[in-house]
């Protein structure tokens, strides 16, 4: 047998093997409320070579690729045990096992693994909660998507409305149609049905109510079965707590918004501030799609080597707020046109610091550059450290960080020499450390950082929502601190 077919066969293997995990992740996922993760990467409704491709990518963080040959066993080992909701990470249960001396079976470490998830320990189902999208524009559409994705067993957030104005004829069956198909983020994964008669749109059976209003104040949400909702504005329109009120009407509990909240608004960073959420705050903003790139990795150098200064400068992919060419705009730049420009413009996410990271005493500084790509952005997060390191012990650090943190799944890492933007299209991390452009002397390090600044972002909202309506379940392994 030569080479080429032992590979070939090495393939086969492997695929069938792929094959056979697929439907008892399904089961996990809808049976038990258990998602499946490899590597902070969910493995929930991935194809075969989705799923072999998600083992081979492991190879760039923990550099060795991971076999579905080695995660296979730990995987059989978690559909007998007695489950309650959670998410389970059976990549760092090869690794952990790997490391472990004491000689146990895969089923002896995986139940003791995971035993905060089983038995008496396991936590209740959570009852459905509603979720209306405010706006369905770019985040909006991004957001209504990973809902529809994560609905699994019902028991979690359920997409329930969408409010939007009205947009003339046959205004639903286009809006259903851009959810259907993005020229950035491709096909929905699965079907969608429009009911014009009821003003519906039906997404994987989930039944999506369109509103159509003007002002938040037109709408009373209870005339259409929803209670206790939170409701997400990705329009922007309003930033600060007087604004935002005017939506916590009738069946409505909670605001999130998706851009940069002003005045006393929490900005909210998941995965490093969002524990001090209050549970009677009703309002609350995501922060910015850069502020959740950079405080991440931000808080993670900071936390190991000190951090007295830093500047942050972001080369940002167009947004709608721009000009497609050349046109009257509020901002003078911003009016040039995108796709044929790099247009220097402001940003707020280095003065956004500071309400994510309230223990960061040192002043960080920002700058952006709109560039004519249309997602994905790199942050250059520039800091002046409290101690010298050298170059192989932070990557080191932020290498372990992105593996075995509570930052997880904010933080990806990739070692790639020929990666560019257009490679990270669909990342669900805030912010991927770039290994081979970081730069380290003495006290001074440079990370450049990117991020899809919509569907990453999207990502980070939703984990936002998830926390503060319950039903963001506990990860095991747990997260070393």
């Amino acid at each position: 047998m030569t080479v080429n077919d032992d590979s070939f066969t090495n393939w086969k293997n492997r695929e069938q093997i792929a094959e056979s995990m697929i439907p008892m992740i399904g089961k996990l996922h809808r049976e038990q409320d258990v998602t499946i993760l490899l590597h902070s990467r969910s493995l929930v409704n991935k194809s075969v070579v989705s799923i072999l491709k998600t083992h081979r990518f492991a190879r760039q963080i923990a550099g060795a690729e991971l076999s579905v040959t080695e995660t296979m066993p730990f995987l059989r080992a978690l559909t007998a045990l007695d489950l309650g909701p959670s998410q389970i990470d059976i990549g760092m249960l090869a690794a952990t096992h790997r490391a472990d001396d004491r000689g146990l079976t895969v089923a002896e470490f995986t139940a003791e693994a995971v035993a905060g998830a089983t038995g008496a320990n396991k936590i209740d189902r959570r009852e459905p909660r509603d979720v209306v999208l405010y706006g369905f524009g770019r985040i909006g559409r991004l957001v209504a998507r990973l809902l529809i994705e994560k609905a699994g067993s019902g028991n979690g957030l359920r997409l329930r409305a969408v409010v939007v104005r009205g947009g003339g004829e046959r205004d639903l069956v286009k809006r259903a149609s851009l959810l259907r198909r993005d020229s950035v983020h491709g096909q929905f994964q699965g079907t969608i049905t429009v009911d014009e008669e009821n003003s519906t749109i039906l997404a994987n059976g989930n039944a999506v109510r369109v509103i159509y209003a003007d002002d938040p104040t037109q709408v009373d949400y209870t005339a259409y079965g929803i209670k206790d909702a939170i409701l997400i504005d990705n329009t922007g329109k309003w930033r600060d707590r007087e604004g935002l009120s005017t939506h916590l009407r009738p069946g409505i509990d909670k605001v999130v918004l998706t851009a940069p909240g002003k005045g006393d608004v929490p900005n909210i960073v998941h995965g490093v501030n969002h524990d001090t959420i209050k549970p009677d705050e009703r309002i609350l903003s995501c922060a910015s799609c850069t502020t959740n790139a950079i405080v991440p990795p931000l808080k993670a150098m900071a936390d190991e080597y000190g951090v007295l200064r830093g500047h942050v400068e972001t080369v940002h992919s167009f947004t709608n707020d721009q000009n497609l060419l050349d046109n009257y705009h509020k901002s003078e730049r911003r009016g040039r046109s995108a796709p044929l420009n790099m247009v220097i413009t402001e940003t707020g996410a280095a003065s956004a610091v500071s309400k994510a990271l309230p223990d960061l005493k040192a002043r960080i500084t920002g700058s952006s550059v709109r560039v004519p790509v249309p997602d994905v952005s790199i942050a250059i997060l520039n800091l002046q450290l409290a101690r010298e390191t050298t170059r192989e012990d932070v990557l080191d650090h932020l290498r372990e960080v992105s593996l075995t943190s509570p930052l997880k799944r904010q933080i990806d890492f990739i070692s790639a020499p020929d990666a560019v933007s257009s490679d990270f299209i669909g990342s669900r991390h805030a912010s991927i450390v770039d290994a081979g452009a970081l730069k380290v002397e003495g006290d001074n390090a440079i990370l450049y950082l990117w991020y899809d600044n919509e569907f990453g972002y999207s990502c980070q909202v939703v984990r936002v929502v998830q926390h503060v309506s319950g039903v963001e379940y506990p990860t095991y392994p747990a997260p070393e601190a």
